[in-house]
């Protein structure tokens, strides 16, 4: 793994416009950042990379099991109690996924780090499946990288492959999100985009002009009834609003499903730790009530976890990071070492819900600047990755996007 200097494409800002990919530059600085790329072997990327995440989402599944099975554990995890019986039977039922991004610290000689899996609403996904592929091509063609050069990108194909798999053809399925969120809208119209090129019909409705009918059944914005939303919309914020009584009735299937609510929480990673402690590619991760006094005054850890604990607790009191179970883009996140707040997010939306500690793991840095993969995940297999990149120690919401090349 390294980081190549490569020239930016002249008309960059026209193809960018051409494909609407509107923010490809944010507030006066470049999102999309091609002046630079990251470079791979064909074995970093399917030994480090494409296996690992494929199991670490075999063995989130696996998690998901547990956490179902207890009340009290999806308390801890922020389900509101009356919903927790459609986490459960959203399970139960086998509902279907499409995709997730998992988060990934990796300096080319591994074992890759699991930071964080977004698995309900992760947005990157146009960047990462069309416009960094557009990206390759452009550069093989104008001669800046050699012919043969590849890419791990199976992204799109996947995605179309999960539609057909899953749907009959012609299905109906709606896909909401804020329609004045460029990058919320940009995701969703990639996924609607799979889906169209998987034969479904695909139709886009503002999220705030949904409704429910006297029956309860979910409207989009010319009354049509909707059977199958794909909606880019968190559950932790669904489950806490007036809306979510109707879900259970609605016979509407959620992509993605409910059960995904506890995948798309930070404290899925205590859960994995407990369950396959010392994997290559987990931290150590705890819910931060039980360590707490342990890390905070040298006092002892809540009893059922104490041994784990121990068996880890002097480079965790070293270092770590503290985030809320429900955050985005960094917010909320702090990193501790030696007792002493070394960085932390200015975004405290978050800071309202539970947290949880991870160990700290260093990313690795180029140029000045730490990149995070994002290791992408259709169905069950991971099938791609998308790279951000910032000169802080937290990657947050204007983090820069590298394209990624595997070298011929």
């Amino acid at each position: 793994m390294r980081k190549i200097q490569i020239p930016e494409r002249p008309d960059l800002a026209e193809k960018a416009a051409e494909v609407g990919f509107t923010f490809a530059t944010m507030h006066g600085e470049p999102y999309w950042d091609e002046t630079s790329a990251y470079c791979f072997t064909l074995d970093q990327i399917e030994t480090d990379l494409e296996a690992p995440a494929t199991e670490l989402h075999a063995m989130s599944r696996e998690a998901v099991d547990r956490i179902v099975a207890s009340e009290a554990l999806m308390a801890r995890m922020g389900i509101p109690a009356p919903h927790m019986d459609l986490i459960a039977d959203s399970w139960a039922r086998n509902e279907p996924e499409i995709y997730g991004r998992m988060d990934l610290a990796y300096d080319g000689t591994g074992p890759a780090k699991l930071l964080e899996y977004n698995a309900d609403t992760p947005t990157s996904l146009y960047e990462s499946a069309a416009f960094q592929w557009q990206w390759l091509e452009d550069q093989i063609a104008a001669g800046h990288l050699p012919q043969g050069s590849d890419q791990f990108n199976g992204i799109h194909e996947a995605l179309v492959e999960r539609f057909r798999d899953l749907f009959a053809p012609d299905t109906d399925i709606h896909f909401t999100a804020a329609a004045d969120n460029p990058e919320d809208y940009a995701t969703v119209e990639s996924m609607a985009w799979a889906a169209r090129e998987a034969g479904m019909g695909a139709h886009f409705s503002d999220l705030a002009a949904l409704g429910v009918s006297a029956d309860g059944q979910f409207l989009d914005a010319d009354s049509r009834v909707i059977g199958t939303l794909f909606k880019l919309y968190p559950w932790e914020d669904l489950l806490a609003d007036d809306y979510a009584r109707h879900i259970a009735g609605s016979g509407c299937m959620f992509l993605e499903p409910a059960w995904k609510a506890v995948v798309s929480n930070k404290g899925l990673l205590p859960v994995l730790w407990q369950m396959f402690e010392n994997h290559p590619n987990l931290l150590p991760a705890f819910f931060a009530d039980d360590v707490a006094p342990a890390l905070v005054d040298g006092g002892r850890p809540d009893p059922s976890v104490a041994p784990a604990f121990d068996r880890v607790g002097g480079p965790l009191r070293r270092a770590h990071v503290v985030k809320p179970i429900f955050s985005r883009e960094g917010a909320g996140v702090t990193i501790v070492e030696d007792g002493e707040v070394t960085e932390a997010s200015e975004a405290r939306d978050y800071d309202r819900h539970a947290r949880i500690v991870q160990a700290y793991h260093p990313l690795p840095e180029f140029d000045g600047f730490r990149p995070v993969i994002g290791a992408w995940i259709a169905g069950h297999d991971c099938v791609g990755i998308g790279i951000r990149e910032d000169r802080a120690r937290i990657t947050q919401d204007l983090s820069r996007f590298k394209p990624h090349v595997i070298a011929a």
